[in-house]
């Protein structure tokens, strides 16, 4: 009688417990019944926002899904311009999830990853697409972001120019009626080659780096390193004669001053010359015996300061008068 009690009291709160379900905040769920996406009285899908919500247990399942903005990496790729001149783009997207029932059922289930290689492979056509009508200076010079903003728009809303007919993914049977019904009882009836069939919306699209290719860069680095070389080498030589210039000129006015200086002192001491010798012919004059003293003294000591020479001479010579004791 105990455990009956027991088992009546523990199996409503065991189908409670298998019939709450809790929707996680920045996450959106949706209730498959039998495999199928539950739908209200409006032949709608059913979307949960978050919090406590009911569901028939053991028959009916939750798939969460995330409803915040996704971000997502582009490896860089090589693009075609206009010119037919390539170039590598490194950019990123960031999406989120509009129509989760179509994501759900587009994408094979909650994967990401799925979701992303979708977007990945349409990014990567429209980019190339929109690349080819440009030529390198606009995509260079697009400071409005015009092409990151034609390649959002495309991918959101479609284009013309891909056939519509192009099979997104390779679903189930039961997949295919789900996503049948969906555009059957939406008025909105996406074009298949946008995102907005995979029920993704692109927020944003930015392009981090435009680079060359390796070998393009490499070639253009060694012509401007060529032509730099060529420059430097033409203001060297152009210094060089500037220089030789320069030495010259210099050279020829040290030579120049130099001359005039020699010229002004030869001049000078020319004049001091004459000047003194005036001076001492004025003062000579008045005495000539003592001008011929001076003389004689000066032969003297011109004679005899070198020691290593030998003079022969006749005592009794009119040279040494001077040197004779007085009479």
């Amino acid at each position: 009688m105990r455990n009956l009690m027991i088992s009546i009291i523990l199996f409503p709160l065991i189908i409670l417990y298998f019939s709450l379900f809790i929707v996680e905040e920045g996450q959106r769920g949706i209730v498959l019944r039998f495999g199928k996406v539950l739908r209200n009285n409006h032949n709608q899908s059913e979307v949960y926002a978050p919090g406590l919500h009911f569901k028939i247990p053991f028959v009916e399942t939750v798939k969460s899904l995330d409803a915040r903005i996704q971000s997502m990496d582009n490896q860089a790729d090589r693009f075609v311009t206009k010119e037919k001149k390539d170039l590598i783009i490194d950019s990123y997207i960031t999406w989120r999830i509009s129509d989760f029932s179509r994501y759900y059922l587009t994408t094979g289930g909650d994967d990401i990853t799925q979701a992303e290689m979708l977007l990945k492979r349409k990014f990567s056509d429209r980019l190339r697409s929109e690349m080819g009508r440009l030529n390198v200076k606009d995509i260079v010079i697009d400071a409005s972001g015009r092409l990151a903003n034609n390649v959002k728009d495309a991918l959101n809303s479609g284009s013309d120019d891909e056939p519509e007919n192009q099979p997104i993914n390779v679903l189930t049977y039961e997949q295919k009626m789900s996503l049948t019904s969906i555009n059957n009882s939406n008025d909105f009836h996406p074009k298949s080659n946008s995102m907005a069939a995979l029920g993704i919306q692109v927020v944003d699209v930015r392009i981090k780096h435009i680079n060359l290719p390796t070998e393009v860069s490499d070639a253009i680095y060694n012509r401007m390193r060529a032509e730099r070389e060529a420059v430097a080498r033409r203001q060297r030589s152009q210094g060089k004669e500037e220089a030789e210039k320069l030495r010259a000129q210099a050279d020829y006015q040290v030579t120049r001053t130099l001359a005039e200086a020699e010229r002004t002192a030869l001049i000078t001491r020319g004049e001091g010359d004459a000047k003194a010798m005036k001076l001492f012919a004025n003062a000579f004059k008045q005495d000539i015996d003592f001008y011929v003293f001076i003389r004689s003294l000066r032969a003297y000591e011109q004679s005899f300061s070198c020691y290593q020479d030998v003079l022969i001479l006749n005592p009794t010579s009119d040279f040494f008068r001077y040197m004779k004791p007085p009479l």
